[in-house]
């Protein structure tokens, strides 16, 4: 077996750990992973403890997790692939946006050491995703902003950063309704106890849910 197939189970889980942490700004813990990876608890907790014991996460004295330098280097190394396979996928081969994470969790493991500076090459080097993340390892730093739809007041007005890509059916919803990154927002009515954020993205007005609207980040002030 190719070497960069080898160990399917832990890259996602270390890759599972970044998104949480580093992308979305979260806590990972065993429960929320095995969730996210839809494992058992209980086989998520072998994976945390073999983790651990080859010193790519430390598990803090509240079961909080952290990647370690050495799970850091391993984790950006999938997920820069991953996302240049996304690149790959919308802008070359034309898959519908939607659909290029789902794609690209296929492709990841399979693009090797000879292949993957092919696909720099004939992208020009993408700085970041096709949901607006940024690709580590191009040189370019890109802080990523915590701020979120749900946090904008009524009458703000600001630009989609980048959208969660992990649920297809809810990146089908944006699809459809028009929020991608670099789409203009003006948040026109917030209603807490309706639960619902009415915004318009580009020319178009849609209404979300608060939990959909948590999972549009715009840029910080």
């Amino acid at each position: 077996m190719p070497k960069q197939v080898e160990n399917v189970a832990v890259d996602d889980a270390l890759t599972t750990i970044y998104r949480i942490t580093h992308d979305e700004g979260g806590e990972a813990i065993a429960a929320r992973l095995a969730e996210r990876l839809d494992i058992r608890p209980a086989s998520m907790a072998g994976m945390v403890a073999r983790l651990s014991r080859d010193h790519l996460v430390s598990v803090e004295a509240k079961k909080r997790i952290t990647l370690t330098a050495e799970g850091m280097v391993r984790a950006e190394h999938m997920v820069r692939r991953h996302r240049l396979a996304e690149c790959l996928l919308v802008e070359v081969l034309k898959l519908e946006w939607w659909r290029a994470y789902e794609e690209a969790h296929l492709m990841e493991h399979a693009i090797s050491d000879v292949t993957e500076p092919l696909i720099v090459q004939m992208l020009g080097n993408p700085v970041r995703s096709p949901f607006g993340y940024p690709i580590p390892g191009n040189g370019h730093s890109h802080p990523l902003s915590a701020r979120r739809l749900a946090d904008l007041a009524e009458g703000a007005r600001s630009v989609v950063e980048r959208v969660y890509e992990e649920d297809e059916e809810l990146l089908r919803f944006f699809d459809q309704e028009g929020i991608r990154p670099g789409v203009p927002i003006e948040v026109t009515e917030r209603a807490p106890k309706r639960g619902t954020v009415t915004a318009i993205f580009g020319e178009r007005e849609v209404v979300l849910g608060t939990d959909a609207a948590r999972l549009v980040w715009v840029p910080e002030r």
